[in-house]
């Protein structure tokens, strides 16, 4: 098993060595996870999540209207309710 060592700052940040960056992926301002098991830390490349692809779909207007748009889509649900109610 190969070790490579790596200095905490004061504020408790470590530089990931490069051989490791390269080895899971990790580029800058990308995100790794830290897996614990029992007394055993892992680094893994961070999967994708909700959290990983926050921001990579621009949203049509800025800032959004959550009023307005909360106020269509109560539209569309009741008149999908009516819909059904009328079928029965």
């Amino acid at each position: 098993m190969k070790q490579i060592t790596a200095s905490i700052t004061q504020r408790g940040q470590v530089t990931i060595p490069a051989e490791i960056r390269r080895l899971l992926g990790a580029k800058p301002r990308g995100k790794i996870v830290f897996q614990i098991d029992g007394g055993e830390v892992r680094l893994a490349p961070v999967e994708f999540t909700l959290e990983t692809a926050y921001g990579s779909v621009k949203p049509l207007h800025r800032p959004e209207n959550f009023k307005k748009l909360i106020g269509e889509a109560m539209e569309e649900h009741a008149e999908e309710v009516v819909r059904k109610m009328q079928g029965q």
